[in-house]
C-alpha cells in the first residue's frame, strides 16, 4: 500500500508544471499568523492571506507594466522616431 502511495505521488509530482506563486506564500505566512492570533484559524488565515496576496501582486504586476509602457513611448518620442531629419 506504502508503494503504490508513494508512486502516485512520484508519478503526480513528475507531471505538474511549476507553480507561479507570486504573493501567495507570503500572504499565506501573514494570514496564517494573523489568523492564528484573531483565534485559532490559521488555515482560514492562510488560504484568505494567499488569495490576498495573489491579487496585490497581480496588481503590481500589472502597474510596473504599465510604467514601463509609458516609459518606453515616452523615449520614443524624445529620441525622434519620426525617421531622419528633413534637410
Amino acid at each position: 500500500m506504502f508503494a503504490t502511495v508513494v508512486a502516485v505521488i512520484a508519478g503526480f509530482a513528475m507531471s505538474s508544471q511549476p507553480a507561479d506563486a507570486a504573493g501567495c506564500l507570503k500572504g499565506a505566512a501573514v494570514g496564517g499568523v494573523a489568523g492564528h492570533v484573531a483565534g485559532g484559524h490559521g488555515l482560514l488565515g492562510a488560504g484568505a492571506g494567499c488569495v490576498i496576496g495573489r491579487h496585490e501582486a497581480n496588481k503590481s504586476a500589472r502597474n510596473q507594466a504599465a510604467q514601463s509602457q509609458n516609459s518606453r513611448s515616452q523615449d520614443q518620442g524624445a529620441t525622434g522616431s519620426e525617421g531622419p531629419p528633413q534637410r
